[in-house]
Formats: C-alpha cells, structure tokens, sequence
C-alpha cells in the first residue's frame, strides 16, 4: 500500500470510466446515477486552474496556441486520487467544481458514498487513476467509453458549441486534432488497465455488477 493511503476496509470502491471526450461518459455515468442511484466523482473539475504557470500548452496554427487542455499535465492527478480515497474510506468528500468557461474552479461541493458499494469516477484522464485506485485496494472496474471517430467528433462539437465552451474555430481546429488523436487516447486508457467498449456494452457490463451488490455494510 502507497505511503499517503489510508489503512482499513473501504465503505466503496471505485469504477473508473475512461474515454475520449465526447465519447460518451457522462451519458453513460448520468444512466449509473439514475438507474443504480451510484455515486459519479467527476474528475474533470480537478483541471488547474487557467492561470497556473505549469499548464502545457499547443500550437494550433501559425502564432496561434492555447493551453493543452488533453494534456494529462493540465490536471490535478494527485488531488483527484486523494479525493477517491477520502470518498471510499470515510464515506464523503469535499471536491471542487470547474467550469471550463471561466478555465478554473468555482465552487466546491461535498459528495458522499451513501451506502453504496461502489463510486463511479469518470473523466478524460479517469484512466491515469487505474494504477493508484488499485495499489489502494479501491478499483473494481475500469472501462473506457470508445465509438467510430467521427461520431465523437460530432457529438464533441456540438455539446461543446451548444455549452459555448470556446470560440468556435478553437472548438473545430481542437476537435479535428482529437479526432486524429483518438486512437492513441484509447491505446494509452488500455495500457492502464481499461477495457475498451460502446456505452451500451458498459452499460450492460456495470449494471451486471451494480445489480449483484448494492451496499457495503
């Protein structure tokens, strides 16, 4: 067991969605919720905030870059596993909220485990947690949500201008460069330990576990 974990027996542990953005994880965590009433840590509200000087950045067309938002270094690994694990162990944990509008975290909300057995943590970067939630004696599962390219292509950029996240042409000119990148977010979500799937084979894959165990006592 790392250093910093915490001893005892979990009151849950954690099922991480991995996939591309766009890909369909939250739709796939909001059907989780509802259905299974299970708990979703959403990972994504640990990026930096927009200010931080560490931010990698990328260049998107002559003298034109922003920052790497699909760049794992853009985000608070450490804070979200500690995050994981207060959640797992004591039951509840405050977390920030981010909005990507404002590049930077707005609030922070409390979240608990109420009775159930398992958390579900979804996100771009949910698959760099595998290792950690496992040598924590935390992760029961992990998949990573994938579809054809250019369908999450569209359903990216449509959420995305419909939820006016960025200009258009940086939404556009960033979705062409996810889309070619795809293939290697998948590659990469594998190697760390998820099994690569549609949203409908998650589906019916998780509601088998949710539907075996409701609550850990």
């Amino acid at each position: 067991m790392p250093e910093d974990a915490s001893p005892g027996i979990p009151r849950a542990r954690v099922i991480v969605v991995a996939g591309p953005s766009g890909s369909g994880k939250s739709r796939l965590c909001a059907r989780l919720r509802s259905g299974f009433g299970t708990p979703v840590l959403n990972l994504d509200d640990f990026y930096k905030d927009g200010d931080d000087p560490t931010l990698p950045r990328r260049r998107i067309g002559p003298g034109q870059d922003i920052v790497d938002w699909d760049d794992p270094r853009s985000w608070s690994g450490g804070d979200a596993v500690r995050a994981l694990e207060r959640l797992c162990r004591d039951g509840a944990a405050d977390v920030p909220v981010y909005d990507i509008s404002h590049d930077g975290r707005v609030d922070e909300v409390r979240i608990s485990v109420d009775g159930s057995a398992y958390v579900v943590a979804e996100g771009l970067f949910a698959h760099e947690v595998i290792s950690d939630c496992r040598d924590r004696d935390l992760l029961v599962d992990a998949i990573c949500v994938r579809n054809r390219r250019l369908v999450t292509f569209w359903r990216r950029l449509t959420r995305d201008l419909r939820e006016h996240r960025k200009p258009p042409w940086v939404l556009l000119r960033r979705g062409w460069l996810l889309m070619r990148a795809e293939p290697h977010v998948v590659a990469r979500a594998v190697a760390c330990g998820a099994t690569p799937m549609t949203s409908e084979q998650a589906f019916r894959r998780l509601s088998r576990l949710l539907t075996g165990v409701q609550s850990i006592t």
